[in-house]
Parts: C-alpha cells; structure tokens; sequence
C-alpha cells in the first residue's frame, strides 16, 4: 500500500509509547469498578484518561506515515544522560527526609542537569535557586504539603 510506509520514525515511536501505556493504565483500572458519567467509580476516570492517550498516540502514529510527515530517524539512545537523569531521582527519593526539599531537590537540579551536554555550573546553580523557589512557594506554601524544607538538623 502506497503512502502507509513511516516517514517520521521518532514520532511513530513516540505515539507507539503512548498506546503502550494507555494499554497498561487501562488493563490497570480493569480491577476499580467504572461506575457511569453520573456516579462515576475509582475506574472511571482512569479508563477515560487511557481511552484518551490511545487516541493521541493512535494519531501522532498516523500522522508519522503521513506522505507529508517530516522524514527523521531514531536517534541511539543517550545512555549516560539516561543514568544521570535516573540517579538524581534516586537520589532525591534517598535525600528528601535528611536533607529537606531545599537539600533534595538541589542535588536532583545539579546531579541532572549533568546529562546534558551544555551543562554549566553557572546554569545548574540558577536553575537550582529558581526551581527551589518555585517548588517550595507551590508545594510547601501554595498547596500545604507536609514535606520537611530544611535539613532534619535544623528542624
């Protein structure tokens, strides 16, 4: 069939993630009864949510083989940013009650922002005092949550 072939291979992969997932969250909410629109259960909105993402990925998918579609290839995987990236999280799960939010989530800024090749001190440690700022006026202020801001040496 002509005109059905993948011209944009990163946004077929990318709409193919995305049914993969629907496809998980929705054979997930299987298990929470659905309920109806008007009385809806703690199924509902999961399985609403995954129909959703389906359709974006079935059409990004489509969009991909479009004869007008962009032609682009996947590119080999950045492994090492992968491991930075995937650290830093760790490490923040590990640091958030002994350090604080501002400690943790420092560390998680600077740790991943290593993945990037255009890392600059300069660039991480502002980007680290804008998010802190930003994290601790929404979450801690804004919303209330319960999360320890300093150190526990301090608390």
């Amino acid at each position: 069939m002509k005109g059905l072939a993948i011209r944009n291979h990163r946004a077929f992969a990318s709409g193919a993630l995305f049914v993969v997932f629907a496809v998980f969250f929705f054979a997930t909410a299987l298990q929470y009864p659905a309920g109806s629109a008007a009385k809806m259960g703690p199924g509902y909105f999961p399985r609403l949510l995954a129909i959703v993402l389906a359709a974006i990925g079935l059409v990004v998918m489509f969009g991909a083989m479009k004869p007008a579609a962009d032609r682009q290839t996947l590119r080999k995987w950045d492994l090492k940013g992968l491991a930075w990236i995937t650290g830093s999280v760790i490490l923040f799960g590990a640091l958030l009650f002994p350090l604080g939010l501002v400690g943790a989530l420092f560390v998680l800024i600077v740790v991943s922002s290593r993945a990037s090749a255009e890392f600059t001190w300069i660039g991480a440690l502002t980007n680290a005092a804008v998010l802190i700022v930003l994290c601790l006026a929404v979450f801690v202020y804004g919303l209330g949550l319960p999360l320890p801001v300093w150190p526990s040496l301090l608390n």
